[in-house]
């Protein structure tokens, strides 16, 4: 496939699965701080500034092997690799570490140079060795003089790393224990990735954690079917590179077999017609241009806003094929004007021709009348024969050239008539290829494109990790039963009501199956990682309570912000029956409504499973649709594509349904229309008794107790796995300065005291 701006697949799968981003571009902020990286800019209008070119890839495809090799091989290495895994920059503080150390960044670029060596040997002898707890003993032992003379600055740089989630995270062996004595009470809400990372980190700070989950397993959205030797991830299921994403530490920690995905994927159609790759990539290069098109038109020409509405990506890749057929009409009228010009041209060139043809017999007449006098003729004579000899020979020259013009114009006509333009924009099979990228589109964000927002549906796209796309054949599901060993998780248990107040919090929450057996559990904090979809149905008086009300910036943002729904169907067969040197294969539908109907299978694990996709408008239709029916007519695209007799009956069927799942209400979040990045913001932000909007200035009684972690509350990393471990990691740092203190605080300066002398 061309390296073009989508070039698929685009690995989404649902949950807090990987949706990409591109490595961070860190930028100077001014003279004073010549040496600090502004890695949060406040605004995403300010991030689009930074852009060179308008961006509008969405998230980013498979590499082929020999690209993956390279790109693995152009990672950085040793300190400046430490500082890139763990997404910060090399020579340069971020602005949160500036924040945290002021007098680091008042000292000046010297001392910034050894905060900066410290950081990052720091962060490499935690990535070399992360399956043990990197101590702060160990650290100062292995960090080389000159610049272990300022012992206090590696205790604080240790401090900062470990409290901010950048070392002694996830899954390792600890070499001291756990504080005996615990320092307040965090209640968290929900089992997924984000909810247990946050929950590990505060117990090793020293914090008391109970972790109420709804479901009867741990996980969340990460959720794998498992049953005798099949396996298949009904989430989460790809890891979207390596290079910077903090999955890769767990990888090390935690047995996965991480498998490279191969991006060959062939399209069919219904009737097993494989689609060429010359129209394959013709199609795929007009997609990309189309989306080209629609950057331009919001980043360029400021189309955002139509009749006062904002405009979907949807709306404006409607308008853009539009203007194309206008277009291509438009060139047919040209085309057949300048037919009728050649025409008229042609037509006139021949009655020039006629009319000279007949002059030219006249003076031949004529001078062959006056030759007939023998000479020697008298000088009338003479002169009368030789003007009509240069006459004749003038009408002929002049015919001549009018033969040689019509010649011309019927050339001109011929090659016009024989290579007309376009009839069509693009042909019935051609707009089924376009509506299959579509549809692959829409599976990586998870939503039919008309609800995307067309100015911010790819605000992410700064943020990308490098490497290979893979799979974990084993399941992600390894991933949260790691980290579940060792906390006081209570399955089956619903939150019902939360209340927060100025003395602390009370969660009160029934069984889930029965809603009864009402209990109530009380804490200093809490922390909130319910997915977007159930904060939705909390705000429409349907869910989760809260008292008091969540603030109106919060309301605002969980309704604007868009949760969208990716569906799987799973088919455990007893062979294989496929091409096994495919990862994927597209199934090309037949009209647009039903682009995403099971429009991509994965072949990824060991056993002979396939896993088909359902997305856009199709994923929530299907929801409706009983089992039988799906597995009926996944059963039947697949006859269509490999004959009747080559496909049996699966061994075992399992089909997702998000959107019913009442613990989730959908898949993953998006930029809707009316949103953006800026929302990501909002829903991270803590509130306390007397809520203060982000940026606003403090009130009274509001010390945060109502905290938010998940995939819907990062704003580089939305709808990820990884994004949502960040959060996680994000919110355990920020509880436990609020309640514990900060290890890396300045120093406090002793009092200054002046000794009366006796007189």
């Amino acid at each position: 496939m061309s390296n073009g701006l989508n070039p698929r697949p685009v690995l989404l799968p649902t949950g807090d699965d990987e949706k990409l981003s591109r490595p961070v571009e860190y930028r100077e902020t001014d003279e004073k701080l010549a040496n600090l990286s502004e890695d949060n800019p406040d605004s995403e209008e300010e991030r689009r500034r930074e852009r060179k070119v308008p961006s509008v890839p969405p998230p980013p495809p498979l590499l082929e092997p020999e690209r993956e090799e390279d790109s693995e091989n152009e990672d950085p290495t040793g300190l400046e690799g430490a500082a890139f895994q763990s997404r910060l920059p090399f020579d340069k503080m971020t602005s949160q570490e500036a924040a945290c150390f002021p007098d680091i960044i008042q000292a000046g670029l010297q001392s910034q140079k050894l905060f900066l060596q410290i950081r990052n040997r720091i962060l490499q002898l935690w990535i070399e060795n992360p399956k043990q707890q990197l101590t702060i003993e160990h650290a100062i032992s292995q960090v080389e003089p000159p610049y272990n003379s300022d012992g206090p600055l590696v205790l604080r740089t240790h401090a900062f790393l470990e409290r901010q989630g950048y070392i002694n995270f996830g899954v390792y062996q600890r070499v001291v224990q756990f504080p005996a004595k615990k320092f307040g009470t965090v209640i968290v809400l929900g089992a997924g990735i984000s909810g247990m990372i946050a929950a590990r980190q505060l117990m090793s700070f020293g914090m008391e954690v109970i972790v109420l989950e709804a479901r009867d397993r741990v996980g969340g959205r990460i959720a794998t079917f498992r049953k005798g030797n099949y396996i298949a991830d009904l989430g989460a299921m790809v890891v979207t590179g390596l290079g910077g994403n903090p999955v890769t530490t767990l990888s090390k920690q935690i047995h996965m077999e991480l498998h490279k995905i191969k991006q060959k994927c062939p399209l069919y159609e219904s009737n097993g017609n494989t689609i060429p790759k010359d129209k394959d990539e013709m199609v795929e290069r007009e997609f990309n241009r189309l989306l080209e098109a629609t950057s331009f038109l919001s980043h360029q020409l400021d189309f955002n806003y139509l009749n006062g509405k904002p405009v979907s990506l949807g709306h404006a890749l409607e308008i853009v094929i539009k203007l194309q057929e206008k277009h291509v009409k438009d060139r047919q009228v040209e085309h057949w004007k300048c037919i009728i010009e050649l025409q008229e041209q042609l037509k006139t060139t021949q009655s020039k021709m006629l009319t000279l043809r007949d002059r030219i017999e006249l003076l031949h007449r004529q001078h062959s009348e006056v030759s007939e006098v023998k000479p020697p003729r008298d000088i009338t004579s003479e002169f009368f024969v030789r003007s009509k000899l240069r006459d004749l020979r003038s009408a002929c020259k002049e015919y001549e050239h009018l033969g040689a013009r019509e010649k011309e114009i019927e050339e001109k006509l011929q090659e016009l008539e024989s290579s007309p333009p376009s009839d069509v924009y693009l042909s019935s099979k051609d707009r089924q290829i376009l509506d299959w990228h579509f549809a692959n589109l829409e599976f990586a964000n998870a939503t039919p494109l008309t609800t995307l927002s067309l100015k911010h549906w790819d605000q992410d796209d700064d943020f990308e990790f490098t490497g290979s796309h893979l799979t974990v054949r084993n399941g992600y599901s390894c991933i949260p039963v790691a980290l579940a060993e060792g906390l006081d998780i209570k399955l089956g248990t619903a939150v019902r009501q939360i209340r927060y107040g100025a003395s602390g919090v009370e969660v009160i929450t029934t069984n889930s199956r029965t809603n009864m057996n009402p209990t109530t559990y009380k804490g200093d904090a809490v922390l909130c990682t319910a997915p977007l979809g159930v904060l939705k149905q909390s705000v429409a008086n349907n869910g989760i309570q809260f008292i008091p009300p969540l603030p109106e910036w919060k309301i605002g943002a969980i309704q604007r912000l868009g949760f969208g729904n990716l569906n799987k169907v799973v088919l455990c067969f007893d062979r294989v029956f496929w091409d096994p040197n495919a990862n994927l294969f597209g199934h090309v539908g037949s009209t647009t409504a039903s682009r995403g109907e099971l429009f991509l299978f994965w072949n990824l694990y060991k056993a002979p499973v396939l896993l088909a996709l359902v997305a856009g408008e199709a994923a929530a239709i299907m929801e409706n649709v009983t089992d039988d029916v799906i597995i009926g007519r996944t059963i039947a695209v697949l006859k269509g594509i490999f004959g009747n007799n080559a496909v049996p009956q699966p061994k075992e069927t399992v089909v997702s349904r998000w959107r019913a799942d009442p613990w989730s209400r959908g898949s993953y979040t998006y930029v809707a229309a009316g949103s953006s990045g800026n929302d990501y913001d909002l829903l991270a932000a803590p509130i306390g008794v007397s809520p203060v909007m982000p940026g606003g200035p403090p009130q009274p009684n509001s010390l945060p107790r109502l905290f938010f972690a998940g995939e819907h509350t990062v704003r580089n990393y939305p709808a990820t796995v990884h994004g949502a471990l960040l959060s996680g990691l994000r919110e355990a740092g920020r509880i436990a300065d609020q309640f514990l203190g900060s290890p890396y605080a300045v120093p406090r300066q002793a009092p200054t005291t002046t000794t009366p002398t006796s007189g």
